[in-house]
Parts: structure tokens; C-alpha cells; sequence
């Protein structure tokens, strides 16, 4: 059995209850953006390696693994967060197939150097700061949603680096940071290819933004159907019933 603190408990990832996950309400627990990005990402089944970014929990490595059999790699940054995602792959028995490794994501590319990956994911902190000094460096989600040890342009220069010539990058973000991701993305030789925009139910603006390129890729974007997460009687739609149960 798991050992849990404070106000850790364990949730299903799965209705199958095949895999569990350890959460707190006051550390951090996974939202539906990150099964979007596992589900979104273009998943290698039985050659290649993925890297996912800002694990949190471990909530991505552990989606995907269910989905695949290539090696994944989960970098986190927090210590807490990082021996919650250590704690999950264990009592999962993922050991052999999810790595996980607590350090900056900035320190990736030269701790990997030419050992590229074919797929990067990464659910970065989504909001701006300009006074970072004013926000506390210690609470945990605020350094998972706020930009105080990682940037935007940061995350996608790593990302460009870690990628191998040809794989694939995938984030979610906001749709309001759409063309800052564009632009930092072309920038660092990254191809945008699909886009998909995932609103709260019909009528309402999209509130998250999925989006995937390629490393070196030629310019061909595509635009997905749209995502709708509820109905209008606030039950979910049959696609987010899929992903979620």
C-alpha cells in the first residue's frame, strides 16, 4: 500500500480502476487540461521516447503509459510534487517504463545532449507575472500556474532543444497566448501542425488551447474540430465522457 501525507489521497485514472493516482487538494491536483494533452499528443506506440514537462503529479507520464510501450520521462521541478509522481509510477509498477527526474526543465537539453526524444509534452504555467517577487515562491500551485521559475519563451526553447529533428511537440496553453506560442515556436524551429481550441460548451469563448508541432517540420497547420467539455444541461459531452471515464 501507498503511503500517504497530510491531505494526499489516491484517485482512479481510469474507470477500469487498472491505475491510481496520489492528489492533494492543497499540493496540486491534475485538471482536464492534462487529459487533453495526453490524448491529444501523437503518442509513439512501440519505438521511440517521450518527455513530459511540468509533471506535476505524473499525471501525463501515467495517462499515456497505459497507451503505449516506448519509455517516457517526467521532469518536476517542485520536490513535493515530484515524490507524489514517484509514489504513483511505484504503487503502478511503471517503474520500468516511466523515469522520473526532479530538476529545472532548463537543464534538460544538457543533461540529455544528443539523446533526442521523439515526442515532448508540456502543460507550462500559464499566466504572465510581472512582479514574481510579489508572489510566494513557496506555495505549490502557485509555481504551477504562474511564470516564476520557467517562462513561456523558456519552456519552448527547451522543448525545441529536446525534440529530435522530425518529432513532435505538444502543449496546452490559453487561447489568449495563441500568438506569443506561434511566434516563440517558429522561432526555435518548430513547426506548428494542429491546433484545437476546447470551449467550456457551445456559445462560450475557448478557454484552452491544444496545440502540436514539429521540429524542422514544413509549414502545412491544420485546425481541428472544436472541443466542447459540457452541455448545455451541464452533463458532459460524449467525447469528454470518453477521456475522463
Amino acid at each position: 500500500m501507498v503511503e500517504l501525507y497530510g491531505d494526499e489521497r489516491l484517485d482512479y485514472l481510469f474507470t477500469d480502476q487498472s491505475m491510481q493516482i496520489i492528489q492533494s487538494r492543497s499540493v496540486f491536483s491534475y485538471s482536464i487540461d492534462a487529459i487533453l494533452l495526453a490524448d491529444f499528443a501523437s503518442i509513439p506506440y512501440k519505438k521511440g521516447k517521450v518527455i513530459d514537462l511540468c509533471t506535476g503529479n505524473g499525471v501525463i507520464p501515467l495517462l499515456m503509459s497505459k497507451h503505449t510501450e516506448v519509455p517516457i520521462t517526467g521532469v518536476e521541478i517542485q520536490q513535493r510534487l515530484y515524490q507524489m509522481a514517484a509514489r504513483s509510477v511505484e504503487f503502478n509498477n511503471k517503474q520500468t517504463q516511466i523515469d522520473l527526474i526532479h530538476g529545472d526543465l532548463k537543464a534538460m537539453p544538457a543533461r540529455f545532449g544528443n539523446d533526442k526524444f521523439d515526442l515532448v509534452t508540456v502543460n507550462p504555467p500559464y499566466f504572465k507575472t510581472d512582479h514574481p517577487d510579489q508572489l510566494n515562491k513557496t506555495d505549490y500551485l502557485t509555481i504551477a500556474r504562474h511564470e516564476i521559475m520557467v517562462t513561456l519563451e523558456e519552456v519552448i526553447q527547451t522543448t525545441s532543444k529536446l525534440a529530435k529533428s522530425g518529432g513532435k511537440v505538444a502543449l496546452v496553453h490559453r487561447p489568449g497566448r495563441l500568438v506569443d506560442i506561434i511566434t516563440l515556436l517558429r522561432l526555435n524551429k518548430l513547426e506548428p501542425k494542429r491546433i484545437q481550441f476546447v470551449y467550456p460548451k457551445p456559445g462560450k469563448e475557448a478557454n484552452i488551447l491544444l496545440i502540436e508541432a514539429v521540429r524542422d517540420g514544413k509549414p502545412d497547420l491544420k485546425l481541428l474540430p472544436p472541443l466542447y467539455v459540457f452541455n448545455q444541461d451541464g452533463s458532459y459531452t460524449e467525447e469528454l465522457s470518453r477521456l475522463v471515464y
